[in-house]
């Protein structure tokens, strides 16, 4: 294989969703729900901010729904970039940037604004509380008044333990029938692109961006809808829920 070859990419590509489907058993419903929103507020044909957006999950199923949809996808990680340069070769309503979100300039390195819908999932629990309150905000600079921002994410509820538990208990005990079938979690399949000779150097340049492992911070759904409506988005709530995760939505 070589880094021209479609299929290579793609294969990645559905990798990355498997995996990410280990954790997430209802990752299909959370976009469906998602791009209703979008939808919704934004119409048949929007302009799409696809923020962390990894190997373009989100942005390969708004396309595919909406043919007049446009995305600019931004992510820091050089491996799942790469995948998503080689997946999308040959999509042109899709851009690539490189970011930092933890960086105050980075919508500096978007192409001009305004979005309809900015979109993310399962990424922004990595950010320090001040860097995602500055993000919110520069959030709602970057969204047209009426525009959507859509954040699907690990937001545990401290007042239920006990349904937290139960589910977490449910979760563990389906987690290890389909790793016992072959299925790869995150550090496993973290060390199969390590050892891709395309995706090899890549995904060491990525550890010397990010680090060494740290505990991500989770927070409750209604954190998230606070902390919007004080960056300048005119209402937010929960949109989707699940016993540990959900998606918060804010009209700008």
């Amino acid at each position: 294989m070589n880094g021209t070859d479609r299929e290579y990419w793609d294969d990645w590509q559905r990798s990355w969703d498997r995996q990410q489907e280990w954790y997430l058993p209802d990752r299909e419903e959370r976009f469906r729900v998602m791009l209703d929103t979008v939808e919704a507020h934004a119409g048949p044909a929007p302009r799409v901010l696809d923020l962390a957006c990894g190997t373009g999950s989100i942005s390969e199923r708004l396309l595919a729904r909406l043919p007049g949809a446009v995305s600019v996808g931004v992510d820091l990680d050089p491996a799942l970039l790469a995948i998503a340069e080689g997946h999308f070769a040959a999509e042109p309503r899709l851009t690539l940037v490189t970011a930092d979100l933890r960086d105050g300039a980075w919508a500096g390195r978007l192409p001009p604004g305004p979005y309809d819908a900015v979109v993310t999932a399962t990424a922004l629990h990595w950010l320090p509380a001040a860097d995602l309150v500055r993000l919110y905000g520069d959030l709602a600079a970057l969204l047209s008044p009426g525009g959507v921002f859509l954040n699907a994410d690990h937001t545990p509820e401290p007042a239920t333990p006990l349904l937290n538990a139960a589910d977490e208990a449910f979760q563990q005990r389906r987690q290890q029938r389909e790793r016992a079938a072959g299925a790869l979690d995150w550090s496993r399949w973290w060390a199969a692109a390590a050892a891709d000779p395309l995706l090899g150097d890549l995904v060491a340049e990525r550890r010397e961006i990010f680090g060494g492992h740290r505990d991500p911070e989770p927070r409750p759904a209604a954190w998230h809808t606070a902390r919007l409506v004080d960056a300048g988005f005119r209402e937010a709530g929960v949109v989707w829920r699940s016993v540990a995760d959900s998606m918060v939505a804010a009209v700008r």
